[in-house]
């Protein structure tokens, strides 16, 4: 007998005078829970949105479609970026505005490639306002994962009210399970058991988080 059939073993045992339940997994749960918090407006929820980020040491920036280009630049140049990862899908014009280096997302780049960018811009599939979460999706505006993971500064383009939601109910609800779901509140931050602060340690030492309202191509 190897461990596995042990284990299976045990389980069974300990088990065994339990009646059977047939009840669907679906129904086996009450999920009569509030979709959200409250009644809030789009504007409201935006706010909410804005107010969570920056709880979680995200910078958060407001502008119009027509204003991201300068934007983006004007971030990239203050933290001194000489070079960013661009997914493929990312509307060119979002950096039409900056001199800094474009580094293609490619399947050939490696951690030690990614590791040398300064900065990556991506878009988001959408934010979560009561949480303070962006969620990448892995869109072709998004890229590959790792490229969200490995350069030290992230900044996430959100566009508004569009792509808000209230809640994570919400969230679930406009989002496809079969994708690479990724779920950021904030910058990657850990503590130990002094609960001593570290941050970059599993991603992006700094999250700077776009909200894009009103005209301009977006």
């Amino acid at each position: 007998m190897n461990s596995r059939e042990l284990i299976l073993g045990r389980v069974r045992r300990a088990i065994a005078d339990v009646p059977r339940d047939d009840t669907t997994y679906d129904q086996a749960v009450d999920r009569d829970y509030l979709r959200e918090h409250g009644n809030r407006s789009v504007e409201e929820t935006v706010e909410l949105l804005a107010e969570n980020l920056a709880d979680y040491r995200a910078i958060v920036h407001r502008c119009t479609g027509d204003e991201l280009p300068a934007l983006l630049a004007g971030i990239l140049t203050a933290h001194g970026s000489t070079s960013v990862v661009v997914p493929p899908g990312l509307p060119p014009e979002w950096l039409s505005a900056t001199d800094t280096v474009q580094v293609e997302d490619s399947a050939a780049s490696t951690v030690y490639d990614l590791d040398g960018v300064a900065s990556v811009v991506t878009a988001c599939a959408l934010a979560i306002a009561e949480t303070g979460t962006i969620v990448l999706d892995g869109g072709p505006d998004q890229g590959r994962r790792r490229i969200t993971l490995v350069p030290d500064h992230h900044i996430c383009v959100v566009r508004v009210p569009d792509q808000v939601v209230s809640s994570v109910p919400q969230a679930f609800e406009r989002l496809d399970p079969a994708r690479p779901l990724t779920w950021i509140s904030g910058p990657s931050a850990t503590s130990d058991i002094e609960l001593d602060r570290v941050e970059g340690v599993h991603g992006p030492r700094t999250l700077e988080v776009v909200l894009v309202s009103g005209d301009g191509p977006v």
